[in-house]
């Protein structure tokens, strides 16, 4: 009977914008994990980041990531959490995401930073109980360090917690934005269509100053 479940990883993010590293990420997680798909997934309101000032609009991220993925018949772009009001939780989406869907195994993947945060994440024990989560390394964390947090949040939420193993692709959605304010290159940090879609809207320029 397991043999029929789905496998289904989730790409969240702000995705603001989407990089290269997120679609390797991405691909890795397909691969060693034996998955059907990655949903990628993009907040609308995330809790931690209630300040979108200067940034791409929820439309905007939206058709950067349609951009970024639309090659890939394994990558598929979720709205689920893209709300015009309130904020989105992960541990909402995931139960509703399960209860829509009970044959599905859902496989979170986050970085590093995200999983010493873990803790302070809203349920967390409800998080645990609804995926398995897939964590990425990063250039300032050691392979052991990280594998001591994992078997620590593994204990404390009944939780189960997966290292990627994967080449560390250390590039942020914010260095790509201050690239961009200061006219520096973003080529291969960036898939093409994203770098013209960006081009075109003006998002991430300096914005003139009048008079």
């Amino acid at each position: 009977m397991s043999d029929s479940r789905k496998r289904v990883g989730i790409m969240g993010g702000t995705f603001d914008p989407i990089h290269l590293g997120h679609l390797i990420l991405g691909e890795k997680a397909y691969e060693q994990l034996h998955l059907d798909k990655v949903l990628f997934m993009p907040s609308g309101n995330p809790p931690h980041k209630r300040n979108r000032q200067g940034r791409a609009t929820d439309d905007q991220r939206v058709e950067m990531v349609r951009k970024a993925i639309c090659g890939n018949p394994h990558f598929e772009l979720s709205l689920t959490e893209m709300h015009e009001n309130g904020y989105t939780y992960t541990y909402h989406t995931l139960e509703m995401m399960k209860k829509q869907n009970p044959d599905t195994d859902y496989y979170f993947i986050i970085g590093a930073d995200s999983l010493y945060d873990f803790d302070s994440w809203m349920n967390p024990d409800r998080i645990c109980q609804n995926c398995i989560l897939v964590v990425a390394v990063r250039n300032h964390t050691s392979v052991a360090e990280l594998d001591r947090e994992m078997e620590r949040l593994s204990l404390k939420y009944k939780g189960t917690f997966l290292r990627l193993d994967t080449m560390n692709i250390d590039i942020s959605s914010e260095t790509i934005r201050d690239w961009i304010k200061e006219k520096k290159s973003i080529r291969y940090y960036v898939a093409d269509q994203v770098i013209s879609y960006i081009e075109e809207n003006h998002i991430y320029s300096p914005v003139k100053e009048k008079g």
